[in-house]
């Protein structure tokens, strides 16, 4: 059974269509990229599953329910970690919760726990000024989590990352993601980052946007260090640079 499932998505602001029968669907477990050039809808489209966004035709389904212009259903980070500064960070991950009605005290302590597993053992009380940028992700995907009901909508949540510290938020993602038993939806203008990380990649492109492609990664994870250097990798690469 699906996790997430979207049939038949349209929507247009005005006169200007952005998307045109989109249908994706994401299994428990899995990563799936959804991958294409800047204005062909991806965000419009996360919008729309994230249930900030009616659209004018199509569902969208969590675990076969309908959660159409749902919002809350499932999460949804941004590309900026959008931490609240005057607040420590235990209470930063625990919001979600907060806002759902739960006191801070019982909020923290469901939190709490957490922390090691997502790296961030000793923060909790900590300031977000006084994390560092991987940090700080890990702790905006922590709060995801936390009111996520085991799915998350990332939006290029590790652009901002220099190259070493995104190589080992990476792998550090994709474990906990097995370990907590999380399926994640992702955007990203990537190409090697999608092949690295996903299961499955939907080529998005044209005006209105639509689903151009599926491409399954076959290789199991987690994969090599010398995946980006094989033959394969590079077939992917060039299969997705056709379709964009």
């Amino acid at each position: 059974m699906s996790v997430v499932k979207a049939e038949h998505i349209t929507k247009s602001y005005g006169e200007n269509q952005v998307l045109k029968d989109i249908s994706i669907h994401l299994e428990k477990g899995e990563l799936v990229s959804l991958l294409g050039v800047s204005g062909s809808g991806k965000t419009t489209l996360f919008h729309i599953l994230s249930g900030l966004v009616t659209p004018e035709e199509g569902k969208v389904y969590l675990n076969d329910k309908d959660v159409t212009s749902s919002p809350g259903s499932i999460s949804y980070m941004l590309q900026k970690d959008l931490l609240l500064e005057h607040k420590k960070v235990i209470d930063n991950v625990s919001l979600p919760l907060v806002l759902k009605g739960m006191k801070k005290k019982e909020a923290r302590q469901k939190a709490d726990p957490l922390f090691s597993e997502f790296g961030l053992e000793g923060t909790q009380y900590q300031y977000p000024h006084q994390l560092s940028g991987g940090m700080r992700q890990r702790a905006a995907l922590l709060r995801t989590y936390l009111s996520s009901g085991g799915v998350a909508l990332l939006d290029e949540p590790f652009s901002a990352l220099d190259t070493l510290t995104k190589s080992s938020v990476h792998k550090w993602y994709l474990n906990i993601m097995q370990h907590i038993d999380l399926s994640t939806l992702f955007i990203t203008h990537d190409i090697d980052e999608a092949i690295l990380l996903s299961d499955r990649i939907y080529i998005l492109n044209g005006k209105p946007g639509q689903i151009r492609d599926e491409i399954v990664i076959k290789e199991k994870k987690p994969r090599g260090e010398d995946f980006p250097l094989s033959e394969e990798f590079l077939a992917y690469k060039r299969q997705i640079i056709s379709k964009l």
